[in-house]
């Protein structure tokens, strides 16, 4: 075992040792990318000097690390995928990458993982690409501090910008995406983190999640996208210190969770969006410490959802605070502030003597009849929540806060 361990370590010594570095450049004695590729053997370094490169596919078949000058440009002429990785081991570094083709068939991206593990790619710039950089079967691999921009206007015209799929212990990190169809896209993808991107303005979800498993979002800003984030199918996520904002329009929500189980969501903000969270099929979500600010509804909680445990949390400035479909709730509310409960403190415990029902009977109306909406602030939608306050008959008798807060948590 010894003498098989002192052989790989002369291995690694050797390969290090003997390793080159390859420059690529108008001026240099190697001219072409392509050139540079075919004198490259595992463990090399290929450095491209600052220009704008129009070679087609880049097909990287060895373990080498491919490294940019002052971002050169790889630009795709609008017909093909810029970088293909097919080898293990690979670094893509530096790069500005353009005009990806565009195909109903083939998946272009600016860079592709096929079936590969352990690479890394970060610090590029992608423009203009289809799909931005896209995973497939890949391991282990790291996609960092990247900013990709794309400009369709329709969603069959565009790709996501960060597509993974089939995948396992990925991380995605520091990166800005804007103007693609999802801004993250996941697939079959498990034991990964998503943390510290930031996916605006892009055409459908800043985040998409699809048959995920054990994964975690962390310290994501996900702002202005078509619909919001999406997050299906899947079980045992954690999403924590993440901000959902100003994510507008019909069928938009801050957060989308639809058959989803085993939940943690903590100290995340979702504010001015159609509905902070939209939650259909969820079974054994823990929710704790997050804030609900200027959405028009904070929650929506079909009847389909069970075992929902929402605590220590404010409710702040929301056109309405809770929704749901059915009479039947299985779910836990407690210890949180809302902004609209008219209770008292006679024991002085910080604590509301009487419980706060979220759920109005204008908005069991509106969700049923949403055209409803044009007697908002009128005298009659303000008569029927005062009755059914007295006399509670049509909204859910156990969806309540036992407990509210007489004052904001300092979240």
């Amino acid at each position: 075992m010894k003498k098989v361990i002192y052989i790989s370590l002369l291995i690694l010594l050797a390969n290090a040792v003997f390793a080159k570095i390859i420059r690529v450049g108008k001026q240099r004695a190697v001219k072409t990318i392509q050139a540079g590729l075919v004198l490259a053997l595992d463990g090399d370094t290929v450095l491209v000097d600052a220009g704008t490169y129009h070679e087609k596919n880049i097909l990287i078949k060895k373990s080498i690390s491919f490294i940019g000058v002052n971002h050169p440009v790889l630009d795709g002429d609008n017909k093909f995928e810029v970088i293909s990785i097919r080898a293990n081991g690979v670094l893509v570094d530096g790069f500005h990458i353009i005009n990806t083709g565009i195909s109903s068939i083939e998946d272009y991206a600016g860079i592709k993982v096929y079936s590969s593990r352990d690479a890394v790619i970060r610090n590029n710039i992608l423009n203009k690409t289809f799909f931005g950089i896209y995973i497939e079967y890949g391991v282990n691999c790291l996609v960092e501090n990247n900013t990709l921009t794309a400009n369709s206007k329709v969603e069959q015209e565009s790709g996501n910008g960060i597509h993974a799929w089939k995948s396992d212990s990925l991380r995605i990190l520091g990166n800005t995406i804007t103007g693609h169809r999802d801004g993250i896209y996941f697939e079959f993808v498990k034991n990964s983190v998503i943390w510290r991107n930031v996916s605006e303005k892009n055409l459908r979800y800043g985040l998409h999640f699809m048959f995920s498993n054990n994964d975690a979002y962390y310290c994501n800003l996900f702002r202005n996208n078509g619909a919001g984030v999406a997050v299906m199918f899947s079980k045992e996520l954690k999403m924590v210190n993440n901000i959902f904002e100003e994510n507008w329009g019909d069928g938009a929500y801050g957060l989308l969770l639809k058959e989803i189980s085993d939940g943690f969501i903590e100290n995340n903000k979702f504010y001015k969006n159609t509905s902070g969270i939209f939650m259909e099929g969820a079974n054994r979500i823990y929710m704790d410490k997050n804030v609900f600010e200027a959405n028009g509804w904070a929650m929506q909680i079909q009847a389909s959802c069970a075992d929902v445990t929402l605590v220590h949390s404010n409710f702040m400035g929301n056109t309405f605070d809770v929704g749901t479909n059915g009479s039947l709730v299985l779910n836990t509310f407690n210890n949180n502030y809302w902004d609209k409960y008219e209770g008292y403190d006679l024991n002085k415990d910080k604590l509301g003597d009487v419980p706060y029902r979220p759920v109005s009977l204008y908005s069991m109306i509106i969700q049923q009849n949403p055209p409803a909406m044009i007697l908002f602030r009128s005298l009659m939608s303000s008569l029927l929540d005062k009755t059914e306050k007295l006399l509670p008959s049509l909204t859910p008798e156990n969806l309540k806060d036992e407990h509210p807060l007489m004052k904001p948590l300092p979240l």
